[in-house]
């Protein structure tokens, strides 16, 4: 279908987006977005009417931008032009703001962050940051600096890192853990180190988790490490037990960083002891592989992040792809629920803000954070939920993307040349749904997975008196279901997980 609207004028393609079906719609809008030629943009830019439209269609509409894998300047403009002084839903508002810093990423990634455009990207997001004064708004805005990964927005990272409320310093720590190892510096470090032993000011114990990562998965010093294993003594069980568990997964990863620094320090009988490891928290942080081939390394890691009284505080299960040092985030969906510290009849630390209560989630698909979802915020909402619940899961993210998109001309030493096409995409299709009982004490969490991926590759010789084709279309399904229930009504936490994959067709 890409292949035959890249051809298409756009009189034809309008007169296609006009005419279909409303159930075809957001299909035509997804290849429209990716086939990304002149005609079918001008065409978008025709159709689409933020005024009018329904949410769902221009949801669709920038989140197909969003993934795009080489997103040209012109798809850029017309995100900003159909955002510019218009007023939108909140919903599409956050989504568009996260879709210009994922542009804004990967046109630079293209050595395009000299074009107009991706400047006028740049300063939309900053300029946004610098005037939002309520706080979902500020962490939209990180979100998206955290999409776009530009090493100039680090000082304004660590800023709000620092010296932000909780949820801003949780978005900013969070886009700060997704940059490369060469842009963790000595600066970096030194906010991280202030922010994980509290010099400042009392920080979230999730802040500081984040932080502590960050240390530890970016060429740690061995003093680094001494410190953070020292601090556990004075953490509450259950945050000890999670830093301890992240470290020793450290030294079951082979490609980790850190991994030689953390044997030496392990090695010392005065850290590797029954005193420091014998923490009995209920708190949990596994990663093992799923896949290994000489190519590739597939992951599945799963953190569990409990308060003291045995009520989740995070959860967090990432698929990732590592090839050749690159990662790849696949799938990153983060359950969070604050504020149950007091109601589970916990202390707060000395000068620890109490947080409102709030549940939520958000995801990472390929390395686009999407807009976070609120399940509930405040105890009337949470009320309001629980009696008029409608069963149904939260839709994250539901569509199709291009993936790849390749064209070469390669010469061969006879003087013919051969054409090669690939050709990648993905219908995904990700629900997910948190259910709180106050009544029965029980919290239960499932994320549904379905994806199906096609390739199609074509290598064509074409010439006067010989001709050759050779085509490949492979064809891939999916589906992965993952639950967690939890019952804190007594002691010790019951706790069932279950992570489910359906028979893989593979054609």
């Amino acid at each position: 279908f890409i292949q035959m609207l890249r051809g298409t004028k756009k009189r034809d393609v309008l007169q296609l987006l006009r005419r279909a079906p409303e159930e075809m719609r957001p299909f035509l809008v997804e290849a429209a977005v990716a086939t990304q030629s002149v005609a079918s943009l001008a065409a978008l830019s025709d159709f689409l009417d933020f005024s009018k439209e329904p949410d769902s269609l221009l949801e669709k509409f920038l989140y197909a931008a969003a993934f795009s894998p080489r997103p040209s300047g012109e798809l850029l403009h017309l995100v900003l032009d159909k955002l510019d002084g218009k007023q939108l839903a909140p919903e599409t508002w956050e989504t568009g703001i996260v879709a210009v810093g994922s542009l804004v990423g990967k046109l630079c990634q293209q050595k395009l962050c000299g074009l107009q455009v991706v400047e006028r990207g740049v300063e939309t997001i900053l300029r946004g940051l610098r005037g939002a004064e309520e706080e979902p708004e500020v962490v939209i805005y990180l979100l998206a600096l955290g999409n776009a990964m530009l090493p100039e927005t680090i000082p304004t990272l660590l800023d709000h890192a620092e010296d932000g409320p909780t949820t801003v310093t949780a978005a900013a720590t969070s886009a700060l853990q997704r940059f490369p190892v060469p842009y963790i510096s000595s600066k970096v470090k030194r906010v991280m180190r202030r922010i994980f032993h509290q010099k400042r000011k009392s920080y979230d114990k999730t802040c500081r988790l984040a932080a502590a990562e960050i240390l530890l998965h970016n060429h740690p010093s061995p003093m680094d490490v001494i410190n953070i294993l020292l601090a556990t003594r004075e953490m509450e069980t259950e945050t000890a037990t999670f830093l301890l568990l992240k470290v020793q997964n450290t030294l079951r990863d082979h490609h980790h960083l850190a991994r030689n620094i953390m044997k030496e320090i392990i090695g010392d009988p005065q850290i590797n002891n029954y005193n420091f490891f014998s923490k009995v928290g209920i708190s949990s942080s596994f990663s093992g592989p799923l896949t290994v081939t000489q190519d590739l390394i597939s992951t599945f890691g799963l953190d569990l992040l409990f308060l003291e009284g045995g009520f989740l505080r995070k959860s967090v299960s990432d698929f990732s792809l590592l090839s050749h040092g690159q990662r790849l985030r696949a799938a990153q969906v983060t359950f969070e629920a604050q504020g149950m510290e007091s109601r589970m009849g916990e202390n707060l630390s000395e000068g620890e803000e109490e947080p409102e209560l709030m549940a939520g989630m958000s995801a990472t698909f390929f390395d686009v954070q999407l807009r976070p979802i609120i399940f509930f915020q405040g105890y009337t909402d949470l009320m309001a939920k629980v009696l008029l619940s409608s069963g149904e899961p939260t839709s994250v993210v539901k569509g199709n993307l291009l993936l790849m998109d390749h064209h070469q001309v390669i010469p061969l030493q006879s003087g013919l040349q051969v054409t090669v096409k690939l050709q990648g995409g993905l219908g995904l299709d990700i629900s997910a749904d948190m259910d709180v009982s106050i009544w029965e004490q029980e919290l239960k969490t499932s994320v549904n997975a379905r994806g199906s991926l096609t390739m199609d590759f074509q290598a064509e010789l074409d010439s006067p008196f010989l001709q050759a084709t050779l085509r490949s279309q492979t064809e891939v399904e999916t589906s992965i279901h993952f639950d967690t229930m939890l019952r804190f009504s007594g002691s010790p936490v019951l706790m069932c997980l279950q992570l489910r994959e359906e028979q893989v067709p593979y054609r």
